[in-house]
């Protein structure tokens, strides 16, 4: 029976690990997985053990892939195919448990930083691209040979003849330790690098994404990334790596920042909010969860952790009292498309919720929208800190557009206010401990099993029914 508490113990068990027509054929296995890579890569760090992280459908070539890795370095290979939120984040708890020394990824990774240092090698795979095709896809989307358009370098190797403002991004994988370039630090956003010019900004540039499928219907987590982070002002097109075919994704990209300002607006109207531990293997989480509890109590908002492992309806639906859910995860798993039916409450991303409670955010359409939630942080450059107490932007008039009433103005509590411990002096001269949630289940019609000591008149215990639901031995046969 499914738990609604957590996922069934037996879904593990019964999840296919991977279609067999997907099965890639044994004489591209090198290739694709890029094993000579991966094997110097353990020979250089002297390994014994490797922890090998593969997703739901790659799994069916796990078992290939350890053997020819074992026989080819001669170290203990353990694979990891069930992790406890996303496969794109680095399983770090899992090869710990598995004494492992290092973590090889394949698949699709948001590339965050673990949270416990370990040596990490990515095979984000390879996908054909037809790059004719794709080349004349965008000689027909930018006529204009200036235009600065951001786009992959095989592409750009045909295109630069002609075109003169490319710019080529790369994914921010992690750099060897002590590595040092004479070369300035390339912009880091979106999990790439972008080596931009001196007196350059990324929001110059239009973007070309060769990526996705016109076969899939749900939107790709890394491309709404993009969509929802580039400035709204550039164009951009994506085009299939198959077929060359593209297609203007600015009508998408506005839905989607539309459908985010919806969910600001319901994270301001809420009352309780649920905030979602989505990974405990990326790096700053406890971190960025203090700093979401603090930004809760701040607006007057009262809030509960909730570690549930991968969200599911059946297990937010336990949890009636909370308006919102915030997501605290990697940018992949914040954006990853939501089930069919949905949820019963929304799910934000921390960036939501920072808009919705922090009245010196900057407005919609000036602020960036940031799927990380290390960028919210101190320290880090988009980090915006909370007004004062007695800052005039707590008590600026909010009006819903949700309900269209006002909003009345927050009571401000400072962040080290310990909250649910306070003691409040009643008019009756009783002292009674002050807890968000104790008042909220006085509120409730429904309080869970009263023992009403000393109401309940003294009875003797008497046999009750015996058997099941559907036939009790009194029934008799029907």
């Amino acid at each position: 029976m499914e738990s609604t508490f957590s996922s069934p113990a037996e879904a593990a068990l019964q999840r296919e690990a991977g279609a067999p027509g997907l099965l890639t054929p044994p004489e591209d296995l090198d290739r694709v997985y890029e094993l000579e890579r991966v094997a110097g890569f353990v020979r250089d760090l002297g390994c014994q053990q490797v922890a090998l992280q593969f997703p739901d459908q790659l799994l069916g070539d796990a078992g290939a892939v350890a053997a020819r890795l074992e026989g080819t370095t001669g170290s203990k290979m353990f694979i990891l195919g069930d992790t406890a939120y996303g496969s794109c984040c680095v399983d770090v708890l899992g090869a710990e448990q598995a004494g492992a020394q290092a973590l090889v990824h394949f698949g699709p990774a948001c590339l965050s930083p673990p949270a416990r240092p370990l040596p990490v090698a990515f095979v984000l795979g390879q996908r054909p691209v037809h790059l004719e095709l794709c080349a004349k896809a965008f000689e027909a989307e930018n006529p204009d040979p200036k235009a600065p358009v951001v786009l992959l370098k095989a592409l750009a190797t045909l295109l630069r003849p002609r075109y003169l403002d490319l710019l080529v991004s790369s994914p921010a994988l992690p750099l060897p330790a002590g590595s040092c370039s004479p070369e300035p630090e390339p912009l880091e956003r979106f999990g790439r690098r972008f080596p931009l010019a001196p007196g350059r900004c990324l929001e110059e540039y239009g973007a070309f994404y060769v990526g996705g499928s016109e076969a899939s219907a749900d939107l790709d987590p890394d491309l709404s990334r993009l969509l929802l982070g580039w400035a709204p002002g550039q164009p951009f097109f994506t085009c299939c790596p198959d077929t060359g075919q593209t297609q203007d994704e600015g009508v998408r990209a506005g839905r989607l920042r539309a459908r985010r300002h919806y969910l600001v607006e319901r994270a301001r109207d809420a009352r309780v909010v649920g905030l979602l531990a989505g990974t405990l293997g990326v790096a700053r989480h406890r971190e960025a969860l203090t700093h979401l509890r603090n930004l809760t109590r701040a607006a007057g908002k009262r809030s509960y952790v909730l570690a549930l492992g991968r969200p599911t309806p059946p297990k937010l639906a336990n949890f009636p009292e909370v308006d919102v859910f915030v997501l605290l995860a990697c940018p992949l798993g914040a954006l990853a498309p939501q089930p069919p039916g949905g949820f019963f409450r929304p799910i934000l991303a921390p960036c939501e919720l920072e808009a919705a409670c922090n009245p010196a955010w900057p407005p919609s359409g000036l602020a960036p929208y940031l799927t990380h939630y290390a960028d919210l942080l101190p320290g880090s450059p988009f980090h915006v800190p909370l007004p004062p107490p007695d800052s005039e932007l707590w008590d600026t008039p909010d009006v819903s557009l949700i309900t269209g009433e006002l909003r009345p103005p927050p009571a401000w509590k400072p962040s080290n206010d310990p909250g649910c411990l306070d003691l409040n002096l009643r008019p009756q001269l009783e002292l009674a401990e002050s807890s968000p949630a104790a008042l909220f289940l006085s509120s409730r019609s429904w309080r869970g099993l009263e023992p009403r000591l000393g109401q309940t008149t003294v009875t003797g215990a008497v046999s009750g029914r015996r058997g099941i639901a559907i036939a009790y031995e009194d029934e008799g046969n029907s």
